[in-house]
């Protein structure tokens, strides 16, 4: 019997505002354990939360461009659970009245186009955290920060339309892209201000029926999720090729032997107790407020993806690599407003660009080269001042000092020889001094030309025109 594969992610995104979301504590990561605290998010009696207006706002700009329908009222619940990390012995989630519901997001996954439903995107706030390792005293007790207690996040839950692992690895990949484009989340893995569990359950191929799902919780890389998607499937199909019954339980992975690991059985939304939060007002959001934050968004990878390749003629391709973050596709526009041809600009922002920023540890928006000198430095290669290979050394320079252009080439004295008369009096010494490789060339050896070219070019100091120089040196060559 073959099998198929059904997985649904929830992935929990930090939101990216100052304060936490029911209290004025900072949300900043690195400060010393339990330094933002304050008794709302400590969960002391006789406190009473304050909703962030920010984070409303930023979770409402997530569900748009997720094409979720946002719902004029919301009801912020307590979810009753006992782990040490959770100070007031409940979590403030949303359950049955989300603030957005019914979105979908389409995506080119290893297996082609996948329309993934989304079933609702909540607010809700995390929990501390608990610490195993690093005392003297680990092996007896657990240690605990609550500076992450409070801290906004938005939960983005998606109906089980995956079928594989490599599918699910790119919808997370493709939803940490938007997040951070519009400057909801930083998308930062490491830090945990993004991560996600996976919902997969296995049933026969061409069966509507929903198999026995396992939880893989706190995945918090594409890698990882995929890796551990691969192995839970394929262990599932064990378990019921060997005559087996799936539990329905939450399982982790672990990265070092690439194996999910049993955790506890799974909890039903009964066993949490849900209940509306007598300290919260529902949350109402009109039409007039979620069409302001609407106009405000920027423009959508994807919308800006398909506007690159139409308006420019770049490939697809290029469009591709240059969207693949908001500050990288603006300094990509801003180089072309200046003048520069699109191809251009897309070949040296994916070659030079990239490799010399890679190289120090940069990213676009650290780069010393604006977008305007970038296109000044192709205008002067596509002026003929400077050939292509002293253009290159040019932009290291650039990158270096931060100058134009036109300043390095003036101060180096690197503009392009194009003179026909001083090209020939090189190529004619070229020739005298390399009588073998003309007599070569002559005898029906053309691999010697283009040694001949470098001599020249070498003889030029690489200043010549490199296209003029093939010229007036094949001519030289046949007919002298």
């Amino acid at each position: 019997m073959t099998y198929e594969a059904v997985i649904g992610l929830e992935i929990h995104a930090q939101l990216q505002t100052a304060t936490k979301i029911f209290c004025g504590c900072s949300t900043a990561f690195g400060s010393p354990p339990n330094a933002n605290v304050c008794p709302v998010c400590l969960g002391f009696p006789g406190v009473l939360p304050v909703l962030n207006r920010s984070a409303v706002d930023l979770a409402i700009r997530a569900a748009l461009a997720l094409g979720c329908r946002i719902n004029e009222t919301s009801v912020f619940a307590r979810k009753n659970y006992f782990y040490p990390d959770l100070p007031k012995g409940y979590q403030i989630s949303q359950y049955e009245q989300p603030l957005a519901s019914e979105g979908l997001v389409e995506l080119s996954g290893p297996e082609g186009p996948r329309r993934v439903r989304i079933t609702r995107v909540h607010m809700e706030e995390d929990a501390g955290k608990s610490l195993h390792e690093g005392f003297i005293d680990s092996d007896r007790k657990t240690y605990l920060d609550y500076n992450r207690a409070g801290t906004p996040l938005i939960e983005i839950v998606s109906e089980p339309d995956l079928r594989s692992a490599g599918d699910a690895a790119a919808f997370f990949e493709h939803l940490r892209s938007v997040l951070v484009w519009l400057g909801v989340n930083d998308g930062n893995m490491e830090e945990g201000s993004l991560r996600c569990d996976a919902n997969v359950s296995v049933r026969p191929v061409g069966t509507d029926t929903l198999g026995t799902k396992a939880e893989v919780k706190n995945l918090n890389s594409f890698r990882f999720l995929q890796k551990a998607l691969e192995y839970e499937i394929a262990r599932q199909i064990d378990v019921q090729l060997e005559g087996g019954r799936v539990k329905q339980e939450t399982r982790l992975f672990d990265s070092a032997s690439g194996h999910t690991v049993s955790m506890r059985s799974k909890e039903e939304a009964h066993d949490y107790r849900y209940f509306p939060d007598p300290d919260l007002p529902a949350v109402v959001v009109d039409a007039a407020r979620v069409e302001t934050i609407r106009a405000q968004m920027p423009e959508l990878p994807a919308a800006r993806r398909r506007r690159f390749a139409a308006s420019y003629g770049i490939p697809e391709y290029d469009a591709a690599q240059l969207t693949q973050t908001r500050e990288l596709s603006d300094f990509f526009e801003s180089a072309v407003q200046a003048g520069a041809a699109p191809k251009a600009v897309s070949n040296w922002m994916m070659g030079e660009v990239a490799r010399l920023l890679k190289e120090s540890g940069r990213d676009i928006v650290e780069s010393p080269v604006s977008p305007v000198q970038l296109a000044g430095l192709i205008g002067l290669v596509d002026k003929g001042t400077i050939s292509g290979a002293i253009a290159k050394g040019v932009f290291e320079k650039m990158m270096v000092s931060g100058r134009s252009a036109d300043e390095i080439v003036a101060a180096e004295g690197l503009t392009q020889i194009d003179d026909q008369a001083q090209i020939i009096a090189i190529i004619s010494e070229v020739l005298a001094t390399n009588a073998d490789a003309v007599a070569g060339y002559r005898a029906g050896k053309t691999a010697t030309f283009g040694f001949l070219v470098g001599q020249v070019m070498k003889a030029a100091a690489g200043k010549a025109n490199p296209k003029r120089v093939n010229e007036l040196l094949k001519h030289a060559l046949e007919t002298i």
